[in-house]
């Protein structure tokens, strides 16, 4: 289902929602079955164009972060403890700053956009992965294969290469897409606040915050079925997340 609604979004052109005022303010029907907006475009072409777009971003973002997790992470785990405090300190720190304000506060000083929701959320999500990470990193340091490693002269780069991503590469991949729905809402809402993506831009916050204008009016479409579709959205990418961890970890299906 993720997979058609990214292509079929993609597929839709600036052709198929430009505006047609002979078409606007109308509710549902078979032509337009989420309706129509105030300049008459269809709004489950948008919805999907949308929610395309939103998608993407999140899938990069959340690769971005990921590679964060598993650097800071891994180095936590087999560098020496001066390295693990001072990492320690950086989770403890990025954790306590609300991820909105942060979210805001980056998205703006990198001048808003794509690239501000990019660098954002890369720079903010990391952290709980990270973690996880350092903890599975640690309990390796004081297995055996690790020692001997050590003892037969192998450094760091090597041991962190050859037996710790490896170990953590599952967690690594449900984190990562269970990172997503994060990425996602965290995308929608600071659009809709206005420091996301531009407004000529076709994304769910975008949706969001031009229907608050008219929802007073009657036109309650224009927010129900983007917003529930955002919900779906969401709810897929965490089904996913869930799935995959039960094939990669099979006894943590009995739970």
């Amino acid at each position: 289902m993720i997979v058609t609604i990214v292509f079929y979004g993609l597929s839709v052109g600036e052709k198929d929602i430009k505006a047609d005022f002979s078409q606007k303010n109308q509710s549902l029907s078979l032509k337009h079955i989420f309706g129509t907006d105030w300049m008459g475009r269809d709004m489950f072409l948008r919805t999907l164009k949308g929610l395309s777009t939103s998608i993407l971003i999140g899938l990069v973002a959340s690769l971005m972060s990921a590679i964060i997790a598993v650097v800071i992470g891994a180095l936590a785990g087999v560098g020496p403890k001066w390295l693990d405090q001072g990492i320690l300190w950086l989770i403890d720190l990025v954790m306590g700053i609300p991820h909105m304000v942060l979210l805001i506060l980056i998205s703006f000083a990198v001048g808003r956009g794509v690239k501000g929701i990019l660098i954002g959320i890369s720079l903010t999500h990391w952290t709980s992965l990270a973690r996880l990470i350092r903890g599975e990193a640690l309990q390796l340091r004081n297995e055996i294969y690790i020692q001997v490693s050590k003892r037969l002269g192998k450094g760091n780069v090597y041991i962190l290469k050859k037996h710790v991503l490896p170990y953590i590469l599952p967690q690594v991949l449900v984190g990562t897409i269970l990172m997503f729905p994060h990425a996602i809402l965290h995308e929608a809402s600071i659009t809709f606040l206005g420091f996301g993506l531009s407004p000529e831009q076709p994304a769910v916050g975008i949706i969001l915050s031009e229907s608050m204008k008219y929802l007073s009016t009657g036109m309650w479409w224009l927010a129900v079925f983007p917003g529930i579709s955002l919900v779906l959205i969401v709810l897929l990418f965490d089904k996913l997340g869930e799935n995959i961890k039960r094939l990669l970890d099979p006894s943590s299906a009995q739970e």
